[in-house]
């Protein structure tokens, strides 16, 4: 197998998984006011492509945050308990841009890793052609 295709595989599973976290902490983001939603939180397993047998990386399950949103007073409130209390959300936005943050990081991380293969790739190309 062609080592340009293994580090393009490799790179392409890692941009994937950095975009569903992205994909992910802006779910969560975009429902941090939702009374009762759960912050979701995303796990990633290493893997074997198995066309390439490249090394990868592939998101492994979502599961959602255990911790308890803050429970909030307002007895006139649809979602409010018997004694009128709220389970607003969990989500910290504070903590999902920071993580919105570091993957993006990664994402460009990748990029660049995949432009540098690609100018090395270029370069033996260049260098077996003379």
């Amino acid at each position: 197998m062609n080592p340009f295709q293994k580090i393009s595989a490799t790179i392409a599973s890692g941009l994937r998984a950095q975009s569903f976290r992205m994909q992910i902490s802006s779910e969560n983001l975009a429902n941090a006011d939702t009374h009762g939603y759960r912050r979701k939180l995303v796990t990633f397993d290493a893997a074997i492509d198995e066309r390439t047998a490249a090394e990868t990386v592939k998101a492994a399950r979502v599961t959602l945050d255990r911790t308890t949103g803050e429970k909030v007073y307002d007895p006139s409130h649809p979602l409010a308990d018997t004694e009128g209390y709220v389970v607003s959300s969990n989500v910290n936005p504070l903590i999902e841009l920071a993580d919105l943050r570091e993957a993006n990081r990664s994402y460009e991380a990748g990029l660049q890793a995949f432009r540098q293969a690609r100018e090395m790739y270029s370069g033996l190309l260049d260098i077996l052609k003379r």
